[in-house]
């Protein structure tokens, strides 16, 4: 059989030739085929069991083997060899690493196979964030800062919500994407009986109404995923996997390819059973897998060419897609939908066994990451201040300081970050990011204080400082009170409105005098820090 022999160039710009059989695929198949959408895919979390650095690198393997630089690269290679295949991929955590090392003539590839549709983002946020303990200001700027990237680099915006891991859905995340113009909403895990009942009936495919206040604006299409994200059982060919490859040469001792299509065959009619469409997802990868593509495409090209070409006898047919692809097939079909207004909340996987304890596991983390992000958004509200009142201020060489919480905050907004599921050295890395950023939002901050105040930045006549073990009543600023040496506190409402608040600064034990920026004293009272031997509060004059 005449084979298709496909050159390109490879990322290191050597020449490479490659030969891989032709694909019968066709994407206007019989109507009344089953028709399997093969999703590639990879899932990476933005830290778990190893840092978000050890995960991108491919180090600490002794922990789990996962390099996502490595998938890239591979991915990247393989997808020109034919206009067939395709790639979606979700966390731009990842992906802008990646895309910061990569050559010219690398980019202007990705970016072409961009445009043709082969390599697709979903999601497309700086990771996939979790559902039940992040705000909503949260999971929004999460979100922007990996579509601004997508928009910038490649001028396009996900259309799909892909949260195929997080330990339960909300229905505010549901109005969040819809009103981000998502169309669509995927995910796996919802309680056992809920799945098990959905499948019963037919209706793993819904409308999601995040909010009735909002009415029929914010319907999401939603797609509950039959088992998991992962491929069906058997059937995972990354190195790594236990499974048989697709033997399909009867020359050879081995062949298998019948057995194995008949095997999957049957299940994807199984799973068919849930749905009251001809369009089924077949999704094509797990955690970190892709790390070898060769592997992937070459043993699913050999099942789809057979199965393709006995469409009578399977009763399907296998297409490469993406869950833009899926979803747009899907709405053809003109189903009436069941609606859902609700939660996905709590979520269990067998009886007795609910996935609430992360609610409030590392309680300190949580609360570090809502102290960073409350600090950050005040920030970002002083440069905007700043910008308008002083248009001759060089802001722009304050951004890469304030870019440092910004994405560390994004990444801290994974399911296995502020939900408290990692393993403790991964916390401690996501804490460290966190004050590595506070610090260096810190100085912008300061600048722009300095700028509001009237006083230039280079100069030392004023310095703001923070406070950063107030929630432990020490405060390096002001342990140098004295009524020879007073000090000045800076209280910034970030807010639009204005507001009555107490303020809480720790200080020496002493009488104090505190006086606002026109003169007037104002009242306040000092509490002895938990923990020391006086319990009396003293009014101060």
């Amino acid at each position: 059989m005449m084979r298709l022999l496909l050159l390109f160039c490879c990322t290191l710009g050597a020449l490479c030739v490659l030969s891989i059989p032709p694909l019968v695929q066709s994407q206007t198949p019989e109507s009344d085929l089953l028709v399997i959408h093969v999703v590639p895919h990879t899932h990476d979390d933005v830290g778990w069991l190893k840092t978000v650095d050890q995960y991108y690198y491919g180090a600490n393997n002794s922990i789990q083997h996962a390099g996502v630089q490595y998938i890239l690269d591979s991915v990247m290679r393989y997808l020109p060899l034919s206009p067939l295949y395709r790639f979606t991929y979700v966390e731009m955590a990842f992906f802008t690493r990646w895309w910061d090392e990569q050559d010219q003539e690398t980019k202007l590839l990705v970016q072409e196979l961009v445009a043709s549709g082969q390599l697709t983002f979903t999601n497309g946020g700086w990771c996939m964030n979790d559902e039940g303990t992040v705000t909503y200001e949260d999971s929004i700027d999460q979100m922007t800062l990996g579509h601004l990237f997508l928009l910038e680099t490649f001028n396009v915006v996900p259309r799909v919500g892909w949260h195929i891991d997080p330990f339960g859905h909300g229905s505010t995340q549901a109005q969040l994407f819809a009103m981000m113009g998502f169309d669509a909403f995927f995910f796996s895990r919802i309680d056992y009986q809920d799945i098990q009942k959905r499948k019963d009936e037919q209706q793993m495919q819904l409308v999601w109404r995040g909010t009735p206040s909002l009415g029929t604006t914010v319907d999401m299409f939603t797609d509950v995923m039959y088992d998991n994200y992962h491929p069906p059982e058997g059937f995972c060919f990354d190195q790594g996997c236990s499974d048989p490859p697709i033997q399909d040469d009867p020359r050879l001792e081995g062949y298998n390819v019948e057995q194995r299509a008949s095997l999957l065959a049957n299940e994807l009619k199984e799973r068919a059973l849930a749905y009251n469409v001809n369009d089924i997802l077949y999704p094509f990868g797990s955690d970190f897998q892709w790390e070898n593509a060769d592997t992937n495409y070459k043993n699913m090209d050999k099942l789809m060419k057979h199965m393709n070409a006995n469409t009578e006898q399977y009763g399907m047919q296998l297409i490469y897609s993406t869950p833009d692809q899926f979803v747009n097939a899907v709405h053809a079909n003109n189903v009436n939908y069941t609606v859902k207004t609700d939660d996905f909340f709590p979520y269990a996987d067998q009886p007795h066994a609910f996935w609430t304890g992360y609610l409030t596991s590392r309680p300190a983390l949580k609360g570090y990451v809502r102290s960073r992000g409350a600090f950050l958004r005040a920030t970002q509200g002083l440069l905007s201040t700043t910008r308008m009142s002083h248009q001759d201020m060089d802001w722009l060489s304050l951004m890469p300081n304030i870019r440092r919480l910004q994405e560390a905050q994004a990444i801290a907004q994974h399911h296995d970050a502020v939900a408290g599921t990692e393993k403790q050295h991964v916390a401690d890395d996501y804490a460290k990011r966190l004050s590595i950023g506070s610090d260096e939002t810190a100085y912008a901050a300061n600048v722009m204080l300095n700028t509001l105040s009237g006083l230039n930045h280079s100069s030392r006549d004023l310095v703001y400082h923070m406070c950063p073990l107030s929630n432990v009543s020490l405060c390096p600023s002001t342990s140098v009170l004295s009524p020879s040496n007073p000090v000045l506190v800076s209280i910034h409402n970030p807010l639009a409105v204005a507001r009555d608040e107490y303020v809480y600064v720790a200080v020496p034990n002493g009488r104090y005098l505190v006086s606002s920026a026109s003169g007037e004293n104002l009242p306040t009272s000092t509490v002895p820090a938990f923990g020391t031997a006086s319990k009396q509060a003293n009014s101060s004059p």
